[in-house]
């Protein structure tokens, strides 16, 4: 074990110190530590946002990386289109726990379309669902198809819904 300075305060510190006693910065004994993970920019931007931005790990700081751009990746993310553990995609989310006008997630918290474990939205499907049209093993909805409850509407809603899809993707007509 070897003594440094803390490249923050300035006091003694273990070479192997995680973090300074005194300042709390984050592995004192690193003159250039950057933090973990990695983040990466597109140069391209929208709006002031980047057209991508890739973050996960945390910053020099110890802070989260939220990546925030029109496509947002990463354990923590905002975006139109965003791919990431927990995130808020305004227009489309992918992740485990997902806010946004469309999702797809564990935890699909949708306006519109939500898939998932647990799905909202007008239209939601999943394990259980809270939503106007809802196909689900149990929930709460206007029009329900789920394992104890078959409401007519929401049956004709899902074989429409079905039918549309067949026709954007070819392979779902075949069988």
């Amino acid at each position: 074990m070897t003594l440094l300075k803390c490249r923050e305060c300035g006091q003694e510190v273990s070479d192997l110190a995680r973090a300074c006693p005194r300042c709390g910065a984050p592995r004192p004994g690193d003159p250039e530590w950057r933090g973990t993970g990695f983040e990466w920019q597109s140069t391209q931007t929208f709006l002031g946002y980047p057209l991508i931005h890739v973050a996960v790990g945390k910053d020099a700081r110890g802070k989260r990386r939220v990546a925030k751009g029109v496509i947002a990746i990463g354990q923590f993310a905002v975006g139109l289109i965003t791919i990431a553990q927990v995130g808020v995609g305004l227009l489309f989310g992918f992740g485990q726990i997902m806010v946004g006008c469309t999702a797809l997630a564990q935890f699909a918290l949708a306006l519109y379309v939500g898939v998932g474990q647990f799905a909202t939205g007008y239209t939601a499907v999943g394990q259980i669902v809270l939503a106007h049209y809802g196909l689900a093993q149990a929930g709460w909805a206007t029009h329900l198809w789920s394992m104890s409850h078959r409401d007519p509407e929401a049956v004709a809603y899902f074989r429409q819904l079905l039918e549309v899809l067949r026709s954007w993707i070819p392979l779902l007509g075949q069988g």
